[in-house]
């Protein structure tokens, strides 16, 4: 038996007993039957009791709980501490306002504590980075580092799968903690337990790229079981989840990106990052470039740089399968990446035959 179940019950019989005795006062003032209104309102109560008890017991705790399980550390250790300042002011004041005449010396004490209460807490949650930035910095005599919510990075499945992350952090450009739900390491095994050879090669890549990034001490990996229950698709789990630990999503979905974005959730997109670091071609520069394939149009030559820049080659046909010295003569930014439009150098060779 559940424990909404029970607090149903007891509600239930609580409601059956205040029903009874209601109805039979109410047949009393009413002069009618004792027995058709007590068994008219002990109904009422117990179908008012099977309905509304758990909506005023276990589900309002259930929601605290799950408030506090979500809260940073220090969202709710400033909470805590301002509780017990206004505590502490609201005691001080509720001595001279108890010496007022009545009705007030009665009620404005407690009043008071509410209000004073109510302002710690906001005060210190509002304020609780640069509370605890002044404590910290008072304690240590330096700045104090910014704390563990503040410095993370929410990683989505499709980037752990991408594999590019773990190249990223070997460099140390991430500073912050990069913060693995438990939600996306059970969506990473179960596509890593999929029947489908592409599916399952994926699966396990992303495991392997977790992995890597684990065995990694200069970018710590943390894997953590915060989740939002009442939601069951990851991409919105991580998105409000971003807004409770306020910290940024690190992803490559495009959809996930465009959508996080208009909730007011900082994205940081891999792909942003891997065309903002390309080298950079103006028209009239010449590269050498390995054509592979026949362009769309007739007379083109297709090539691809290093870093995977796509470079259409007029009248280039003719040097496939070979690398050639090309002159860029347009550079075209576009949504699935960056584009290079160049023609054959007429004053120099192609620069060999098979190499490239």
């Amino acid at each position: 038996m559940s424990i909404e179940f029970f607090f149903r019950l007891i509600g239930m019989v609580v409601l059956i007993v205040g029903g009874f005795f209601l109805g039979v006062r109410l047949a009393d003032l009413a002069e009618g039957s004792r027995e058709q209104w007590a068994s008219l309102f002990a109904s009422l109560g117990a179908l008012t009791g099977l309905i509304l008890t758990p909506y005023l017991t276990t589900r309002p705790v259930r929601a605290i709980r799950k408030t506090f399980s979500l809260m940073p550390a220090t969202s709710l250790s400033a909470s805590m501490i301002g509780l017990i300042v206004g505590l502490i002011v609201g005691a001080l004041a509720s001595l001279p306002l108890s010496l007022l005449p009545a009705p007030f010396g009665n009620f404005l004490p407690f009043v008071s504590a509410i209000l004073f209460c109510y302002l710690g807490v906001t005060l210190f949650v509002t304020r609780q980075n640069d509370l605890f930035a002044m404590f910290g910095a008072r304690l240590s005599g330096a700045p104090a580092a910014p704390t563990a919510e503040e410095r993370s990075i929410l990683l989505d499945t499709s980037v752990i799968i991408d594999g590019r992350i773990a190249d990223v952090a070997a460099t140390g450009f991430l500073q912050s903690t990069m913060l693995v739900p438990r939600f996306v390491l059970n969506e990473l095994q179960y596509i890593a337990d999929s029947s489908e050879p592409i599916r399952h090669q994926r699966g396990r890549r992303g495991l392997e790229v977790l992995n890597r990034l684990r065995k990694d001490t200069r970018t710590p990996l943390r894997i953590t079981d915060l989740d939002i229950e009442e939601i069951h698709t990851t991409d919105e789990k991580l998105i409000v989840l971003a807004k409770q630990l306020h910290c940024p999503i690190l992803t490559n979905d495009y959809n996930l990106n465009r959508v996080a974005e208009l909730q007011g959730v900082v994205v940081l997109n891999l792909n942003d990052l891997a065309n903002a670091v390309r080298v950079i071609f103006l028209p009239g520069e010449s590269l050498p470039v390995y054509l592979i394939q026949e362009g769309k149009e007739p007379g083109q030559g297709v090539g691809y740089l290093e870093d995977g820049t796509m470079v259409v080659v007029d009248e280039g046909r003719k040097y496939v399968d070979r690398t050639v010295s090309v002159v860029v003569t347009k550079v075209l930014q576009t949504s699935a990446g960056r584009m290079i439009f160049a023609r054959v150098d007429s004053g120099v060779n192609p620069v060999s035959g098979n190499a490239h």
